[in-house]
């Protein structure tokens, strides 16, 4: 069992995983108030009308100190005349270091809140073993441990108030001239491309290429001279150029006309196959005596298949229909 003796009203405003009340709950550090229920002790609220100080230990140590489990973005749901007790207490300023609020003033959250509560009223070794299972719990001290000293040094609400003022004062005066460090900054331009001094030699190689500058354009303005004729600028003659023997190849070949190609006309042109004629299939022979002549023949005609198909059909029907003396039919 710890120490101190902490409580909360976990309301369900916020996420299990992330919340630090149902941590601390779990972990048996605090124990859980329904609504409705008074607490004794110290209660860090965000609607008390006072400050809490280190005058607020005694009672601190004796009763325990208790906070609200809930969302900073539903305050307005929560009913406060259910939720509280006779000590009601502010915290002073303070920087959040948890993971939903880091770095915004004033957002603490409930484990931030305990510890604040328990370092302002001189037990600095119980805030510490409440920021333990936390990951940013020693974020959270290093951020806020010299404020917390001060306001551990002060006496009641009014030194806590004092301290609190000068430490916004010293933060408005830092924002202030970094504000104009930035003005300065822009100002001056860009300070990725600052101008670099020049050097003497540098000035003597400048002084140089002017010189050959000043001669070139002289030159120039002679020979634009030679080519006017009565004030009308006639432009510079073109000057002969050798062909050489590749040029000659590529002029010779783009005017002869490849040879090996055919034209639309010599293309030949696909050969058509003519249908094949149908011959007619020769007569069948009907008196000839079939064992006298040993050579089958032609290839009896369809006409002649589908008589041959007909009789055999008929011979098996009167075949079905012969029939013994007890009337039973007898299939062949």
């Amino acid at each position: 069992m710890p120490e101190f003796k902490a409580a909360c009203w976990d309301l369900g405003h916020c996420d299990p995983k992330r919340c630090s009340g149902k941590r601390l709950l779990k972990l048996g550090l605090m124990r859980d108030l329904h609504v409705g229920q008074r607490y004794n002790g110290v209660v860090i609220t965000p609607n008390g009308k006072k400050t809490l100080s280190p005058a607020d230990a005694e009672l601190l140590v004796q009763f325990g100190v208790a906070v609200v489990e809930c969302s900073w973005a539903r305050m307005q749901e929560i009913q406060w005349n259910k939720v509280g007790g006779k000590c009601e207490r502010l915290l002073p300023y303070l920087v959040a270091a948890n993971t939903v609020n880091y770095g915004k003033p004033w957002r603490l959250n409930c484990a931030e809140a305990l510890a604040a509560a328990m370092w302002i009223c001189g037990k600095p070794e119980w805030a510490r073993e409440v920021m333990e299972p936390f990951a940013y719990g020693e974020a959270f001290i290093e951020i806020n441990e010299t404020l917390l000293n001060k306001y551990a040094e002060c006496e009641d609400e009014e030194g806590i108030k004092k301290a609190q003022e000068e430490w916004m004062a010293r933060l408005e005066k830092e924002y202030a001239d970094s504000r104009e460090d930035d003005k300065d900054m822009w100002t001056s331009g860009n300070v990725n491309r600052r101008i670099m001094p020049r050097s003497d030699e540098e000035d003597d190689d400048d002084d140089d290429d002017e010189d050959g500058d000043r001669d070139g354009d002289e030159s120039d303005a002679a020979s634009h001279e030679e080519d006017e004729i009565d004030g009308i600028y006639l432009g510079k003659k073109p000057e002969p150029t050798k062909s050489q023997p590749h040029t000659k190849r590529r002029n010779g070949i783009a005017s002869k006309a490849f040879t090996g190609t055919n034209s639309a006309d010599d293309k030949r042109k696909p050969e058509t196959i003519s249908r094949p004629q149908e011959e007619p299939l020769p007569k069948p022979n009907r008196g000839a005596n079939p064992k006298s002549n040993p050579d089958p023949g032609p290839t009896p005609t369809l006409a002649g298949t589908t008589t041959m198909m007909a009789m055999m059909r008929s011979r098996g029907r009167e075949q079905d229909d012969i029939a013994d003396g007890d009337g039973e039919r007898k299939y062949y």
